[in-house]
Formats: C-alpha cells, sequence, structure tokens
C-alpha cells in the first residue's frame, strides 16, 4: 500500500508520503472540531438507544478520537464498553464529522483492528451506518473490500443526513452533539431537525383509537379492552410465545425478526385488527412485543423513576430489594406496574427455560432494560445503562418478593 495509505509506524514512509488528496474532505470537518468541548471527548462511545427491532445501538464519534499514537488504546475501551452487549444482535453509528489529520487512523490500523474482531462482534453486528461519508471513506472501504466477507460488506450504509439516520433507526428523538447538528445543518441547511412532540394520553393519533403501538399506555387502556391493563397485542405476543417449543427456542428475544413482517403487523394492529400469530415466526413475534414496549410514547417504567433507578448499583446491597420493591410498588402508575408485573412473569418463564433457549436473567436484562426506560432528556450513556440492566436483572431474580402482594392489596396513601 503506497499514497494516500501508510501501512506501518515507519518514519521515512511518513516523511516520503505526497500531500494527500482528500484534505478537502477534511476542511469543514476540522472546523467543526476545533471548538467541540472536551467534556464530550470523556466517553468514548454513546449508547443512543435501540433501534424499531429492539436492537443496541451504539455511537462512535471521530470528533472524540485521540491522536494516533494513542489510538489502539482508544479502540481497546470501545471494545470493552460494548463487549457485554455484543451477545445480541447490535448497531454501530458511527459519526465521519470532525476527523482531523493529526487523528486520522492508518489504513493498516483499520485493518489490524477489524482482524482483532472476534466472532460475536462481527456476526451480531447487523449494520455499520456511516453518517456524512466523505470521499475518504469511500475510498478505504473500497480498497479493504476485497478482503471482507460478502456478509460483512452489506452491513455497511452510508447516511447523507441526521434526518435519515432518524428515519432509519425510528429514533425521534436522537441526541447528538451540537456540533454533529450543526455540521448537518450546514450540508441539509433545507432540512428541520425539530423533534415531533410526544401523543399526550387523552389525543387520537391519526384519528384511531384502535392504536396500541407508538402511543401512550394509558391511551391504550383507555380505548381498547385491556383486562387488568395488559393491552391485547401484548397478551397476544405472551400467549404464542410461551408455547412449549416456542419458549425454549434458542436465542428468543435475542435474534431480530423480520423488520418487514414486524412493521406489516404493527400496522394492522393499529388499523383495528385481529391479528393471527399462530403461523409466525417466534423471532417476528418477540420482536413485536419489543417493538410495542420501545414506541411507547413514554417507557414504561416512567420518565420519573429514571434518575432512582440509574442509580441502583449505588445503593448498599442490603437496601436494593427494599428500595427496587418501594419504586415498583408506589411510584409506577397502577397500569404500568400491572404491565409490568404481567412482562416480567413471562420472562421469569423465559429464563426458566434457559437450558434450552440460552437466555439467562441477565441476557434478558441486557435485551429488556433500554426498552424498559430511557432517558426523556438526553441519550442514556452507557454509564448509565449498566444499572438499568442490573435493575431489571434484579427484578427477574427477585420478582417473588416484589410481588407477594397483589397490585389491589398495595397501600395507598390518602391525603
Amino acid at each position: 500500500m503506497v499514497g494516500d495509505f501508510v501501512l506501518a509506524d515507519d518514519s521515512d514512509l511518513e516523511n516520503e508520503e505526497p500531500n494527500n488528496p482528500l484534505e478537502d474532505d477534511f476542511e469543514e470537518l476540522r472546523e467543526q472540531s476545533e471548538n467541540t468541548p472536551s467534556v464530550l471527548k470523556q466517553n468514548k462511545c454513546d449508547f443512543l438507544g435501540t433501534d424499531k427491532q429492539g436492537r443496541h445501538i451504539f455511537g462512535i464519534y471521530a470528533s472524540r478520537f485521540p491522536e494516533k499514537s494513542q489510538l489502539e488504546g482508544f479502540v481497546r475501551e470501545i471494545i470493552k464498553e460494548i463487549e457485554p452487549f455484543v451477545e445480541n444482535d447490535y448497531i454501530l453509528v458511527y459519526f465521519h464529522q470532525g476527523l482531523k489529520e493529526d487523528n486520522k487512523p492508518s489504513a493498516q490500523f483499520l485493518w489490524n483492528s477489524y482482524k482483532e474482531l472476534d466472532r460475536n462482534f462481527r456476526k451480531n453486528l447487523k449494520n455499520l451506518y456511516v453518517v456524512h461519508p466523505t470521499w475518504f471513506i469511500r475510498v478505504i472501504w473500497n480498497f479493504f473490500s476485497p478482503f471482507i466477507s460478502e456478509k460483512f460488506r452489506k452491513k455497511l450504509v452510508y447516511i447523507a443526513s441526521l434526518d435519515e439516520l432518524r428515519q432509519t433507526l425510528g429514533l425521534d428523538k436522537l441526541k447528538l452533539p451540537d456540533t454533529i447538528c450543526d455540521f448537518d445543518d450546514k450540508l441539509n441547511p433545507s432540512r428541520n431537525r425539530a423533534i415531533p412532540a410526544a401523543a399526550s394520553a387523552s389525543a387520537t393519533p391519526n384519528g384511531r383509537t384502535t392504536m396500541q403501538f407508538g402511543v401512550p399506555l394509558k391511551f391504550i387502556v383507555m380505548h381498547s379492552p385491556c383486562l387488568n391493563s395488559i393491552p391485547p397485542i401484548v397478551r397476544k405476543c405472551v400467549d404464542s410465545l410461551s408455547i412449549t417449543g416456542v419458549i425454549d427456542t434458542e436465542g428468543i428475544f435475542r435474534r431480530s425478526g423480520n423488520h418487514s413482517e414486524i412493521m406489516a403487523l404493527k400496522e394492522r394492529v393499529n388499523r383495528g385488527e385481529d391479528v393471527d400469530l399462530s403461523d409466525v415466526n417466534v423471532h417476528v413475534i418477540a420482536g413485536l412485543l419489543k417493538s410495542f414496549l420501545r414506541d411507547l410514547a413514554e417507557p414504561l417504567l416512567t420518565f420519573d423513576l429514571y434518575d432512582d433507578v440509574t442509580k441502583f448499583l449505588d445503593w448498599p446491597k442490603e437496601e436494593r430489594s427494599r428500595n427496587v420493591t418501594q419504586l415498583i410498588r408506589e411510584k409506577l402508575p397502577e397500569e404500568n406496574y400491572e404491565l409490568f408485573k404481567y412482562i416480567v412473569d413471562f420472562l421469569v418463564r423465559v429464563v426458566d427455560c434457559a437450558d434450552l433457549n440460552k437466555m439467562t436473567s441477565s441476557n434478558l436484562a441486557i435485551v429488556f432494560g433500554p426498552n424498559f426506560l430511557w432517558s426523556g432528556r438526553n441519550n442514556t450513556s452507557l454509564d448509565e445503562i449498566a444499572p438499568i440492566n442490573a435493575f431489571v436483572d434484579f427484578v427477574l431474580q427477585n420478582h417473588k418478593a416484589i410481588y407477594l402482594i397483589d397490585v389491589n392489596q398495595r397501600t395507598v396513601t390518602v391525603d
């Protein structure tokens, strides 16, 4: 490899390297990066949420890359941060804005980093989205393509704007550094990055009272035949997945179902159709249940509990049972309490089949944690997702003590 691609830390090679013809690609990227607040560079990557199929999404920013001599350690830190999540399907989003000449990785470094990834990182990566790609990115990728498997090549998707990214991921409230948003505004001045407001419980979305996806839980309870506050589609999913031979399917909830089938079922449900799931693939039904939770206008564990739950790991172990029970039993609205209890009871049955389906309580917590709770203010960071998952894992392991008394027997304080 010669010219634009430096294969090794060879000072002679670097001194002989001609002027980089790709330099123009970095002018605007560098201008945006110079004013990036240092606080943004403290985290190696961000947890951006879950996509339309409930898969974890991680954001990596070129503007946070250190100088070349520190890149190897930087990459290892990223791998360490997301390693607990790659047992399940996941997505990476790379934001190219902010890359500079002094932190631009060499082709050799990129190739070595790719080869060091273990099987789970490569196999379970479903998409690699490259946002605001430049000529440099395209050249690098074309160069490596002959040496990368066909399956892995198909995972790369170029994204030209943040609007396109939001639509692709299904994340209307995607929160990103201002430098990236400002850069996107320059590239796409006609686009509007206003975030749509969440639907209220009393509003009728699209004039349809039959909707169960993308609306508040209270709206569903008000307009659908919900026994004990359990939405009909949730009960259908749980009933279908509870059958012997289904609930013990290996990788249930970890593997992604066919996206087009899930979307078609959601649309039919929202139109008020009575869908039959008897012949639907298990991973599609599991994806439909995850999608229901993710599409709620407010997370099932509510925004009000976010600050408390993210402190879970800071609580003394001897106080966790009392604190968790108090949060769930006293601070959740009744419909949220009932639905959370219903889903937890089902997930406990899934855990009981872990010898066959390989889904332990911790595995299910990783899948369901971000779908039970997310922030209403910012993206949930990796530092915050860990206590959320630990909280859910604790509930699954201690569900009998937490739900010893039925909701109708809960103590209600009257002022």
